[in-house]
């Protein structure tokens, strides 16, 4: 077996590894770098070349990298995250109000469990010849990984009692946990000597479950494939486009695009989703700026735009369960129901996040690194109820990384993420009007480490 068909079997066997569960909530569910270098400048690079991992921001950038081979991993703790709700609609004249009647949760604070993700990360790269490459990069995304234990949720039967029953939604433990595994094959090639185009073909695996939203069945075309089914898991294919070069000495400009990838439906969850468990990939796009400000020193800066509001299942409002799209029934009826065509969702927004890092050549064989990025979480404060399960409020990450070369061929690369505490605030939507008010907050510790070789 020749020497690129043997990493290749390799590439896949890290590959099968990060497919384990993880859960990252970070630029809504996207991480805020892949390479352990990346995440040391807050995951900007579009117009840098690092390390076999690039691809998975810029596939131009893979030929300018050589032949390397990057092994990796981070330990991720999104913790803590929790809801606050605080009020009640009591118990207010609710005859004939039916599925529509108050429903209140808690009121009470809950952290939820699963503290801390182990994430691992790949890439090996090839030279074909002195102006093109091949690679594979191996990295995920992940998040709405939430696990909420007790506490009791209360709704008017509609007959005027109120009925208390467990769980964060009166069906016990609720959370849900969506990962998402792409496998990337790169082709780059050099303009010239200081710029290079590349594009890849992306294989995307993800699997989901969720427990604990039975008693929203009575919003659900089909309640049966609503929660508690276990994992279920769906694939797709996408594509990723960049370009990259040095527009005038020691200033280099980047950009990217991937687009949306279709994915397989949850069939266990079409009576979750939209479009009958129907969850794809947003597109994405990037574009930046690298600047050599001084013989060993660099300043990067990235635009990223992330397109959740082209995906149903994550863009939709809740509002559609009650604004007349939905009928309640068993089954409930309607576009706008949950597993509907137009489907009530996270209704979660657009995300623009903004990336700036500082790498610093040191003494000797040390590589510093700083880095800070800021957008707007995608929660609207009318969006809470729903995304108790996806607490996706992180806007601000501060990061610090180094890399160690510890021969001619080898390096080792550190990184520290901090995201600062966040928040959203908003009304229950399924309260008595103004009775009821849920929070949501986290923040986040990210620390990883990954070696290098240089073939």
């Amino acid at each position: 077996m020749s020497g690129m068909k043997r990493n290749l079997v390799l590439a896949l066997a890290v590959a099968a590894a990060v497919a384990a569960p993880g859960a990252f909530a970070t630029n809504g569910y996207f991480a805020h770098g892949y390479s352990i270098k990346e995440k040391g400048v807050a995951g900007s690079g579009v117009a840098t070349a690092q390390d076999s991992l690039a691809a998975a921001t810029n596939p131009a950038a893979m030929v300018m990298v050589g032949n390397r081979m990057d092994v990796g991993a981070s330990l991720f703790s999104p913790s803590p995250r929790s809801y606050d709700a605080v009020g009640s609609s009591g118990v207010p004249d609710g005859a004939g109000c039916g599925a529509l009647c108050p429903f209140d949760v808690g009121p009470q604070k809950i952290e939820s469990d699963n503290d801390f993700f182990l994430i691992p990360n790949f890439g090996r790269n090839w030279m074909l010849d002195s102006n093109s490459s091949f690679g594979v990069s191996v990295y995920g995304n992940g998040g709405m990984n939430t696990e909420y234990e007790g506490g009791t949720s209360s709704h008017n039967n509609g007959l005027g009692v109120q009925t208390t029953t467990p769980g964060t939604f009166g069906d016990g433990t609720a959370g849900v946990d969506l990962s998402q595994l792409f496998i990337t094959g790169t082709y780059s090639k050099k303009i010239n000597p200081t710029s290079s185009w590349g594009a890849s073909a992306i294989f995307a695996y993800q699997r989901f479950k969720a427990t604990g939203l039975s008693n929203f069945g009575g919003f659900s075309t089909d309640s049966s494939s609503l929660s508690n089914n276990g994992y279920d898991s769906s694939t797709g294919f996408g594509a990723k486009l960049g370009i990259q070069g040095e527009v005038s000495p020691g200033v280099v400009l980047g950009a990217s695009y991937q687009s949306e990838i279709k994915m397989g439906e949850f069939d266990k969850y079409k009576g979750l989703f939209a479009e009958q468990g129907d969850f794809d990939i947003p597109a994405t796009a990037t574009v930046g700026i690298a600047v050599k400000t001084t013989p060993t020193s660099t300043v990067t800066f990235d635009i990223q735009k992330i397109w959740y509001s082209k995906i149903k299942a994550i863009a939709n409002p809740i509002s559609k369960l009650t604004d007349g799209s939905c009928v309640p029934g068993a089954p409930a009826s309607g576009p706008g129901c949950l597993g509907g065509s137009n489907g009530a969702g996270f209704g979660w927004e657009d995300m623009t996040i903004y990336k700036l890092g500082y790498e610093w050549q040191g003494i000797k064989d040390w590589t510093w690194r700083v880095g800070y990025s800021q957008g707007d979480q995608p929660i609207p404060e009318s969006e809470v109820l729903f995304n108790i399960l996806a607490p996706a409020v992180i806007e601000q990450h501060v990061t610090f990384g180094f890399t160690n070369q510890t021969s001619k061929t080898t390096e080792l690369n550190f990184a520290f993420m901090y995201a600062l505490e966040d928040s959203v605030k908003g009304a229950n939507s399924f309260a008595a009007p103004g009775a009821q008010t849920i929070e949501l907050k986290m923040k986040q510790y990210e620390v990883g480490a990954s070696w290098g070789w240089k073939f």
